[in-house]
């Protein structure tokens, strides 16, 4: 048997077919995941020449960035893909560009405006691209939280990590309290810093990287972590429970790797075996003890470039670059299926589409500045602390 191909994957369910994995819509998803069965069809074919042509005119003016998890119709029109940190560093080594298009979600865009000169200008082609995770801690919520750690006289143990999948105030406060940033590929690195400078951490806003980096990748036991939920009195934890954790997890998640189970895992080695399961360490952390191998986005591509031919791999990750990757390795007959048997993308990183990029590049190319992402002098001050203190880690 042959491996399919074809552009769309609209295929049937065989094992050795190159699947992503169901077609029903899912009621249950929350907000920031859409499972309507497939991924949204292409924009009209006339708006690629359009953006052809507005990138023409803008030439070095205009630099676009586009995260692996956008849509393939966007994707093309990016001079560099990456993970969200890599482009805002890619983006910080284009002085010349005036204008940096980011296409990916809002505090990316943050991001990137902190890392960039006061000269370019940051532009998000659609201000409601926000981030689930990022937005499941707020700046007044994370200030509360410091005041339990205070009135539970472990505060001056506690050091913060947030992830870079955060926004901008929380990023600040980090800076500001003596922490750093982190991204999944370096979470342990700035871990082993934190406990150099104090006794406790408190990981915002993914619980489970944060978790599965402090047992998977340190050694340390689930009893070692406690989860603080902002929505309830205190957190939901006692004085006793944060003195007695290491790890203080904030209650966030990403909502689209937040979907995958043990289940998922155990269906597909039942219906594909010798697959091997591949998944980010944004997911549960039963799901990451089950898997074969684990890591950051660019773990994943690199992972399965160098797999073997005729290889079989399920991808715990967002639906757009799964799908990217089963086509781009189907010629030398490696199976790669999505995790979970519901189709499921990041809603929130599709609504940057080909009509949004297309207003965005025209209206640059005729001297109208739109969508601008702009963080204030003092969060970018405290932010960049926190981002300075990650680039030098060793």
């Amino acid at each position: 048997m042959t491996t399919a191909q074809t552009p769309e994957l609209d295929v049937q369910p065989t094992p050795l077919a190159l699947l992503l994995l169901g077609r029903e819509a899912d009621p249950r998803s929350e907000r920031g995941v859409d499972c309507p069965g497939d991924l949204p069809s292409p924009s009209d074919p006339d708006l690629v020449e359009r953006a052809r042509a507005a990138k023409a005119k803008l030439g070095d003016k205009v630099f676009v960035l586009g995260h692996h998890y956008q849509r393939d119709e966007v994707i093309q029109f990016a001079d560099v893909t990456g993970d969200s940190f890599k482009l805002a560093r890619d983006a910080a080594a284009r002085p010349e560009a005036e204008y940096i298009v980011f296409c990916g979600v809002h505090f990316m865009a943050e991001s990137a405006d902190i890392l960039t000169s006061d000269d370019q200008k940051v532009v998000l082609p659609d201000l409601a691209a926000g981030c689930s995770m990022a937005d499941m801690a707020t700046a007044e919520q994370v200030a509360e939280c410091w005041d339990v750690l205070t009135e539970a006289g472990v505060a001056e143990q506690v050091v913060p990590v947030s992830y870079m999948n955060s926004s901008a105030d929380i990023k600040a406060f980090t800076g500001k309290h003596g922490g750093l940033i982190c991204t999944s590929s370096n979470a342990k690195r700035a871990l082993d810093w934190a406990f150099e400078q104090g006794e406790k951490v408190l990981f915002l806003p993914d619980q489970h990287l944060g978790r599965n980096t402090a047992v998977r990748d340190m050694g340390m036991s689930l009893e070692d972590c406690v989860v603080y939920n902002p929505h309830k009195p205190g957190g939901g934890v006692t004085v006793e429970q944060l003195r007695a954790a290491k790890m203080i997890l904030w209650r966030g998640h990403c909502s689209v790797h937040g979907r995958f189970s043990l289940d998922s895992v155990n269906d597909v080695r039942a219906r594909i075996p010798g697959v091997n399961v591949l998944v980010h360490p944004e997911c549960k952390h039963e799901v990451v003890a089950a898997a074969d191998y684990v890591g950051s986005t660019e773990y994943i591509i690199k992972t399965l470039e160098a797999a073997p031919a005729g290889s079989k791999w399920a991808i715990g990750t967002e639906l757009n670059l799964v799908r990217r990757l089963a086509n781009r390795f189907a010629s030398e007959d490696k199976e790669i299926v999505f995790l979970d048997k519901t189709v499921c993308f990041c809603s929130t990183m599709n609504r940057i589409d080909l009509p949004h990029l297309v207003w965005t590049l025209e209206s640059l190319a005729e001297g109208t500045l739109v969508n601008r992402i702009e963080v204030d002098k003092e969060t970018e001050a405290f932010a960049k602390l926190a981002l300075e203190r990650m680039l030098a880690l060793p």
